[in-house]
């Protein structure tokens, strides 16, 4: 079933969970988030980023998105993840996604509340919700890249009322990437208090891909050289969920785990060229990832 996004985020909020952001760029990572949320009763948002539209093609993914969800009883919204390019965001809005971010936290306030508006004017005349960022992430991912500047509560209530966004992403120490972190996570918790206390509309959390160890090891283990990266904690997530967070995004975890996945196939399996075995290697890894991910966002059965 396709749904508003906004919807979900309302009803999230209320419930005090956080709704499950997967990025995907292919059928096998869009196949794996609808499989799991059937399994698990779990709504989700499947999202594309701008470079993986140029990958697969808008209207091959929005097709792909109606077909593998619209007999679902599960409610999926299509969204794109930080949009920067204005004609792709518009192609969006008309093309069938259900919602679109507008990123232009790297320009300075006013420059960010005029592009967001702009965004807003057109997608609410087509039944589409908006994500804007306030404040910026560190790290890099895609054409995604930045240094951490945390969100200021007054700013961002300010934002809000000025854009009149339905949701908005806020920087509180995540990044981009596998290389979050040099040691242990730490969020300013502080920050999104004073934010939640603050802000009406549901809170996004961007970066927040746990990049386990054990994830990273069995990836390691047959052929890939992931060293020294560190995630934020699923302690960190828990607390984030429980102080205002409604959406939780990831795809670091997502891209490790295909990884690991084909690797490990490929390995055991060397006189196996069938390419649709090699990547349903990868999509099981992910569903085991996106099942993790539902199951400690507590959004199952909702």
């Amino acid at each position: 079933m396709i749904v508003n996004t906004n919807k979900l985020l309302i009803k999230a909020r209320k419930g005090k969970y956080a709704l499950p952001h997967f990025n995907v760029s292919n059928l096998e990572t869009m196949q794996a988030v609808v499989n799991v949320c059937n399994k698990l009763k779990s709504p989700a948002i499947i999202a594309t980023s701008e470079s993986a539209i140029k990958y697969a093609g808008i209207e091959n993914i929005v097709s792909l998105f109606q077909n593998l969800t619209k007999s679902s009883k599960q409610k999926f919204a299509l969204h794109l993840d930080h949009g920067n390019d204005m004609n792709v965001i518009k192609q969006c809005i008309l093309k069938g996604y259900t919602s679109v971010m507008i990123d232009a936290s790297h320009f300075d306030f006013n420059k960010n509340v005029q592009l967001t508006k702009t965004v807003v004017n057109l997608a609410k005349k087509n039944n589409v919700s908006v994500e804007a960022e306030i404040g910026t992430l560190g790290g890099q991912e895609d054409y995604v890249k930045g240094k951490i500047k945390y969100t200021n509560p007054n700013q961002a209530l300010d934002f809000t009322k000025q854009t009149q966004c339905d949701n908005l992403a806020i920087a509180i120490g995540t990044s981009h990437g596998a290389y979050k972190f040099k040691g242990k996570s730490e969020l300013n918790f502080e920050i999104l208090e004073e934010i939640k206390d603050l802000v009406p509309i549901p809170l996004v959390l961007h970066g927040a891909s746990e990049v386990s160890t054990e994830l990273v090891n069995k990836a390691n283990k047959y052929g890939a050289k992931i060293a020294n990266a560190h995630g934020v904690s699923r302690l960190n997530i828990r607390s984030a969920i429980k102080k205002g967070i409604t959406k939780v995004n990831t795809d670091t975890d997502l891209r490790i785990a295909f990884d690991y996945g084909v690797r490990k196939f490929l390995q055991l399996n060397p006189t196996n060229f069938d390419y649709r075995k090699i990547i349903s290697a990868g999509r099981e890894e992910i569903e085991s990832v996106v099942e993790d991910k539902i199951r400690l966002f507590g959004c199952r059965n909702k």
